[in-house]
């Protein structure tokens, strides 16, 4: 059942009538108008993912727009059934990294225990809500729960008193990787389709150095949240390696995931504050990157000219590309053309909803033979693979060994207009001017050449590192 007084809390509501799975199943009820806000029991139906939720007011309750999310719940009224409906709404998976240095202490080292402590209650941890790890910096991570270990409120609280004590360098950088690369893993217990929160406590200054963690976690989809406590005094200035280290640390520069606190002994109060924070599901700007939010289409020469055994190569080198991606049904998305003379679409850009199928239709493709007209097979691609987005989603991985019987020019150009950006990979006897054509600005990063099909695979790195560069640029 839902408490009364849920609404006095803050809520999250995506959609109208079939809400995202990430809402307030409280919130949502009342938006519904099955509950008023005295409370009550209301009956819960899953539902598949979905694209396009639709935010409205109704019932006092303002739900919000969602592009899309992996599950979806419809409510009606309560009867004889199983209902799980709490009035936490943060669906969060949060890793915390508290500081467990020399400079700390013992003394202030249990005051952010029971700053922590506190934050999971305000958070409301369980097997439904928000699910929290704890990892201690010092000279060398330490890990001392993954999210899924502790999901009892009582279990967990216990679980951070039982924290001890290590000394040592405040070697934060260290420890945000160390999470980053670990606690998020499917394998470790993170949740698909949950957003992903990661959480430093910083008393004083770090030891090291956190710019190449924070990258890390930004490319992975982690958003970054640093909390300073007891910042350095005029005097200490000159002992800190770096004084942006929050700047160069949290996921997006705009103050949001920036919180400032005077002293730990006044800590508890924030616990609040930061808690609604750590919950804004539409402020958790690093969420989506260019792993899980790109759409990448491959138009494949077919013609005589490439030969059945470098065609396989050729499929090597797009299956290399697809794998670097988080493909799902809601995120990464890939579709393939094959051209010769005519085009041949081999599967859309939303046909597959997982990466092992995806991977699958690639290598399934076979092998057409013909001639080349490169040109028609840009427009054939592009009115056939792409919905319209945001400038940066859209990538068009052109590979060809020769030269097109049709003008590119144009329907290049008409391509990027639209927002689609053009990678062109040569092969053989592919004329570097005509590459360069097709290629987006700057050419440079959008151009590859080899003379041998072998020679592909040195570029799945460079172009999955190029297309995240245009990504993160736009977006």
């Amino acid at each position: 059942g839902c408490p009364a007084g849920c609404l006095l809390r803050r809520t999250s509501v995506f959609g109208t009538n079939v809400y995202a799975a990430v809402s307030s199943v409280c919130g949502a009820a009342v938006h519904s108008g099955l509950l008023g806000t005295s409370g009550g029991t209301v009956r819960l139906k899953r539902l598949q993912g979905r694209h396009g939720y639709r935010g409205s007011s109704s019932h006092g309750v303002q739900s919000q727009s969602l592009s899309h999310w992996i599950s979806s719940f419809s409510l009606s009224k309560g009867g004889n059934s199983v209902c799980v409906c709490v009035c936490a709404d943060c669906q969060a998976d949060i890793a915390v990294v508290m500081d467990s240095s020399t400079n700390i202490g013992q003394r202030r080292f249990n005051l952010q225990k029971n700053f922590i402590a506190k934050l999971a209650a305000a958070l409301k941890v369980g097997a439904t809500g928000p699910h929290v790890g704890l990892i201690q910096a010092s000279d060398s991570p330490k890990t001392e729960f993954l999210l899924t270990n502790f999901t009892h409120p009582k279990d967990l609280l216990f679980a951070i008193r039982q924290t001890t004590y290590l000394g040592g360098n405040a070697n934060t950088g260290k420890a945000l990787l160390h999470a980053a690369q670990s606690i998020f893993s499917s394998e470790l217990g993170a949740r698909r389709g949950h957003p992903r929160v990661l959480l430093a406590l910083v008393d004083g200054w770090p030891s090291d150095d956190v710019e190449r963690a924070a990258t890390f976690a930004r490319d992975s989809g982690i958003n970054v949240f640093i909390v300073s406590v007891a910042k350095a005094s005029p005097e200490e200035l000159s002992m800190v390696p770096d004084r942006n280290f929050s700047r160069k640390a949290v996921c997006k520069d705009n103050g949001f995931f920036s919180y400032s606190i005077p002293s730990w002994f006044n800590a508890a109060k924030h616990t609040r504050a930061l808690s609604t924070r750590l919950c804004s599901l539409d402020q958790l700007l690093c969420s989506k990157t260019c792993y899980n939010s790109v759409h990448i289409g491959f138009l494949i020469d077919g013609s005589s000219s490439v030969g059945y055994v470098n065609f396989q190569l050729v499929l090597d080198f797009l299956v290399g590309i697809a794998r670097s991606f988080d493909i799902s049904d809601v995120g990464a998305h890939i579709g393939a053309v094959q051209f010769t003379y005519d085009q041949r679409l081999e599967f859309g850009m939303f046909d597959n909803d997982n990466k092992e199928d995806a991977i699958d239709a690639l290598r399934r493709i076979s092998y057409m033979s013909g001639g080349t007209s490169t040109g028609s097979a840009i427009n054939y691609a592009v009115h056939n693979l792409f919905r319209p987005a945001a400038r940066g989603r859209n990538f068009l991985i052109v590979v060809t060994d020769g030269q097109s019987y049709d003008d590119v020019r144009g329907p290049a150009t008409a391509a990027h207009s639209q927002g689609v950006t053009i990678f062109s990979v040569g092969v053989a006897w592919a004329p570097l001017e005509l590459l360069r054509v097709m290629s987006s600005e700057p050419k440079d990063t959008h151009t590859f050449f080899t003379r041998d099909f072998s020679g592909l695979s040195d570029f799945i790195q460079p172009v999955v590192h190029n297309i995240c560069t245009d990504y993160s640029h736009n977006n």
